[in-house]
C-alpha cells in the first residue's frame, strides 16, 4: 500500500472549491483545511506507488484553483 500527503496552495478564495473537488477523487481518503503556509492537505492512498503518483500528477496537480503542491510520500522501512 502507498500513502502520500499533498500540501496544497490555492488561489485566494478557492479553498472550499478545491476541497470539494478533492473529495470527488477516489484515492483521496481524507482532507483538511490548514492555516499557515499551505491552504489544504490531502491524504492519498493507493495499492501501489504507480497509482498514487498517477492520481497526484494527473488528477490533483492540474486541478483548477491550485497554485502549487508539495507531496510527501510515506516510506515503508
Amino acid at each position: 500500500m502507498a500513502i502520500g500527503f499533498v500540501l496544497i496552495t490555492t488561489e485566494p478564495g478557492q479553498e472550499k472549491f478545491v476541497r470539494g473537488r478533492l473529495e470527488e477523487i477516489d484515492l483521496v481518503t481524507a482532507g483538511w483545511m490548514l492555516f499557515g503556509e499551505y491552504d489544504l492537505i490531502a491524504r492519498v492512498q493507493a495499492d501501489d506507488e504507480y497509482d498514487l503518483t498517477r492520481c497526484i500528477v494527473e488528477e490533483i496537480r492540474p486541478m483548477a484553483g491550485i497554485v502549487d503542491t508539495k507531496t510527501l510520500i510515506g516510506a515503508e522501512i
